[in-house]
């Protein structure tokens, strides 16, 4: 052995178990970091511990670790699996859920919950940690006082409510008695970073909490947490698929430029259920960038980032142009004279301002590294996936709204939407990845009802889902809900529900088009028009889905649905939210909004 190594041995063998554990989870950290394979660190530790010198150290009952994890795009999910492997790392007993399947009345009995939730809306929880939030703000919260918890939030500081769950949740642990073991942690779109260094100190905090009961685990658990796709290509990673065809779908009067846009995945390994979402990765419309490029007066050749990518090439593929944040407002309110309004709401001035409108209407002195040191790195956009591969095989459908706004005299785009509308070239490639959406599943049992309530795009999944109930040759009645402007216009796929109902695949449909009358209806309106059938559905079992604009929409149809529930169950409306929160646990009333 090498004399080095051996040295080495030699010294972790004078450690304790409790010691070997906190330095194995150190390792671990630390090889990834460096690019060695983990279980190489690992095992040089893990060599000097046997099970007979932990059993003498194993005396006290373990402090159980509960990590929970709210994810709206799966971003949240990743970072508490991370968590999750540091933890077992260190030989801590931790088991990790997704918020949605956590039976709530558990909490009263945890001993220590590591919450990671992203934020949706106007500072809502994700979808999959509604009930969660609606039970620890409800009548039957539980004392916590035997709680220790942290909180760790993901979110977007271009909204004014910017991780507005964490926050929620956070405050109100506190408020029924748990105690903190960390200060909550709040990370912007490009969370990465702060994630990671959140890891880094939540995780020998966890450690001290168990060697204070002298306590180590040889193993650790963890619940069923759904893996991503068996393919290479992942968000980090993504496909690059060929763009097949982009068509319009709306009409020449309508107000709205829907696209149908199909991909080819051949040979990607790609797979996708009914339900799930897709990543598009966008670049920047080179005609912006020089816009802003010659408002700056700054030199588009400049080389800025350390792989030699020049601020132009870095503005068009790395960094967020379309989407302006308070953070930039105030940021560039230190090289031009902003109004006054800017400086006092920044969140409303940069949500009516584009970055482009700002830079060319308030003129500033600042180098190509300030400008870029304002900006955000550009994300992916999701898209809820409008096919169902047991129909289309090798290939994965969108419905893509085309963003579209005035700014001033100037019409503006949206930067994905209008990327996969026109710039993207057709039988281009297009880098893609699967996002799994285990909250907005279909049922199981094939001869389950189910009720499909979306308005414009957010017809997209029911598309899907409908498919693979004909794939299926599912029995169980399908019910759509549709709301859009005007039948003549704005009916997307409308032959193809035509013949799914010809099929026998399509039972009842319902659509509310809002302009083809004086009187402005919606799919609210739907619901509570038909509200014997909604009821006489759901007490034969069936499943309620809603997708579609989470702020306005998605609210106005939960209200309806309460009512609804209210007048035909006999129940209050407090009975009535009680009523639709069991469904929602019970998987039976799930949401895609956004």
């Amino acid at each position: 052995m090498n004399p080095i190594a051996n040295e080495l041995l030699q010294q972790i063998q004078t450690l304790n178990p409790i010691q070997q554990a906190w330095l194995s989870g150190y390792c671990w950290a630390k090889s990834e970091q460096a690019g060695i394979a983990p279980n190489a660190v690992a095992s040089a530790t893990s060599v000097a511990s046997t099970d007979a010198q932990v059993a003498q150290i194993v005396q006290a009952t373990p402090k159980n670790i509960t990590v929970l994890s709210g994810s709206q795009t799966g971003n949240t999910r990743k970072v508490a699996n991370t968590l999750v492997e540091r933890l077992q790392a260190a030989g801590l007993p931790v088991k990790h859920i997704n918020i949605g399947d956590y039976k709530t009345k558990q909490l009263a009995d945890e001993e220590i919950v590591i919450l990671l939730t992203s934020t949706q809306g106007e500072g809502e929880p994700p979808e999959e940690a509604v009930s969660l939030h609606k039970f620890l703000y409800g009548k039957k919260a539980p004392k916590l006082d035997k709680l220790q918890f942290a909180v760790l939030g993901l979110g977007d500081s271009s909204y004014e409510y910017f991780c507005g769950a964490a926050v929620a949740f956070d405050s109100k642990l506190a408020e029924l008695g748990g105690t903190r073991l960390l200060d909550r942690t709040d990370c912007d779109l490009d969370y990465q970073a702060s994630a990671d260094a959140w890891i880094e100190k939540i995780v020998p905090v966890l450690v001290a909490q168990n060697q204070a009961t002298g306590t180590v685990t040889t193993t650790a658990t963890t619940s069923a947490v759904t893996a991503s796709s068996s393919s290479i290509y992942t968000k980090e990673n993504p496909f690059p698929a060929t763009l097949l065809t982009r068509q319009k779908i709306t009409g020449r009067g309508s107000d709205k430029d829907v696209r149908h846009v199909e991909f080819d995945i051949s040979g990607s390994g790609l797979h996708y259920q009914a339900g799930d979402a897709l990543g598009v990765w966008a670049s920047n419309d080179e005609a912006l960038v020089d816009e802003i490029l010659d408002a700056l007066k700054l030199d588009k050749d400049e080389k800025i980032v350390s792989n030699g990518a020049t601020l132009r090439e870095a503005l068009i593929n790395d960094l967020e142009i379309t989407q302006n944040t308070p953070q930039f407002v105030k940021g560039y309110s230190e090289f031009a004279e902003l109004p006054e309004t800017a400086v006092q709401n920044p969140q409303v001035f940069a949500s009516s301002h584009p970055i482009v409108h700002i830079v060319k209407h308030y003129p500033a002195t600042l180098t190509a590294l300030q400008f870029v040191e304002l900006l955000r790195p550009l994300t992916p956009r999701l898209y809820s996936i409008a096919s169902s591969q047991a129909e289309v095989g090798e290939e994965v459908h969108l419905t893509v709204g085309v963003v579209r706004y005035q700014d001033g005299d100037t019409e503006r785009q949206g930067c994905a939407s209008h990327y996969l509308a026109e710039r993207a070239e057709e039988d281009g490639e297009v880098r893609i990845f699967v996002e799994h959406n285990n909250n907005f599943r279909l049922p199981e049992n094939h001869d389950t009802p189910i009720i499909m309530i979306g308005a414009g795009t957010g017809i997209a999944p029911f598309r899907a889902f409908v498919q693979q109930r004909a794939a299926d040759e599912a029995t169980g009645k399908n019910w759509l809900i549709f709301g859009n402007p005007h039948f003549s216009e704005d009916f997307l796929y409308q032959t193809e529900w035509q013949t799914f109902a010809k099929d026998g695949y399509l039972h009842k449909y319902s659509f509310a088009w809002s302009r083809d009358q004086d009187e402005k209806i919606y799919v609210q309106d739907k619901i509570r028009e038909n509200a014997t059938d909604i009821w006489a559905w759901l007490k034969d079992g069936a499943h309620i889905y809603v997708c579609g604009d989470a702020n306005k929409m998605a609210k106005d149809v939960e209200k309806a649905l309460l009512d609804v529930i209210a007048e035909q169950g006999k129940f209050t409306l407090e009975e009535a939210d009680e009523y639709l929160d069991e469904l929602r646990q019970d998987k039976r009333y799930q949401r895609d909004v956004y």
